[in-house]
């Protein structure tokens, strides 16, 4: 029998948890062991020695007593899991970048369709990122929109030199990866090998000093390799 993937939720409107834990418990190979309110029971809750082991956060942004943000920071510094996936809005701007540079896998908009939701979680427990459905490109292409220009200035200087860095081809890679293409479909626009996209991910990974897919990504549309609605 699979082991099933473990799943916390952390939302401080309980109807919203109640929600998501009616749709993943539906399935054979997902299961919710534990809810929170805010970031601190978050936190305090994945504490091996208190809680059950989890292995994918759904984490809310605006919460009280520990925000989002703050919480995710903490989770991914004690450890690669649990992984966490962003519950967002639109509206949180620069927030959710800030999320995805504490270690975030990615993101998801709290509107998105359940059949999204529990494949995203499915993605980040299986070791990648979520970037590729169209809602999670338009978000991203918002966020960079809305960032202050001279934080945006700053936080690109060294990711500037990182992508400098990159071949010719990792930098095509980059860009297929930032519009939301999959190893397989960059591989049939390039046409090459799959291992050798997963090959040429690896390396740009290492070179930007990215977490996963979702940080590079970013990275691409803050140093102006990607822009926006190109």
């Amino acid at each position: 029998m699979t082991a099933q993937i473990r799943v916390a939720l952390v939302d401080d409107q309980q109807l919203v948890r109640a929600g998501f834990k009616m749709v993943i418990d539906s399935q054979p190979d997902l299961t919710v062991v534990l809810e929170a309110g805010d970031g601190r029971a978050a936190v305090q809750g994945l504490d091996p020695a208190r809680g059950p082991g989890v292995d994918v956060v759904l984490m809310d942004v605006r919460m009280p007593t520990m925000d989002g943000l703050t919480a995710t920071a903490a989770i991914t510094a004690a450890g690669p899991r649990p992984r966490v996936i962003v519950l967002t809005t639109f509206d949180l701007d620069e927030y959710v970048l800030r999320a995805i540079r504490a270690g975030a896998s990615g993101f998801l908009l709290k509107d998105a369709p359940p059949e999204e939701m529990l494949a995203a979680i499915r993605t980040v427990h299986a070791g990648d990122a979520v970037i590729a459905p169209s809602s999670t490109r338009r978000l991203l292409e918002h966020l960079v929109e809305v960032l202050p220009p001279d934080e945006a200035t700053v936080a690109a200087d060294p990711a500037r030199r990182a992508v400098a860095d990159l071949t010719d081809r990792e930098r095509e890679v980059l860009v297929h990866m930032a519009r939301g293409r999959s190893n397989t479909e960059i591989g049939q626009d390039l046409y090459v090998a799959e291992a050798t996209v997963k090959t040429h991910v690896g390396r740009i990974l290492f070179k930007l000093g990215a977490r996963d897919r979702v940080q590079a990504v970013v990275t691409a549309y803050e140093t102006g390799l990607v822009r926006p609605g190109a």
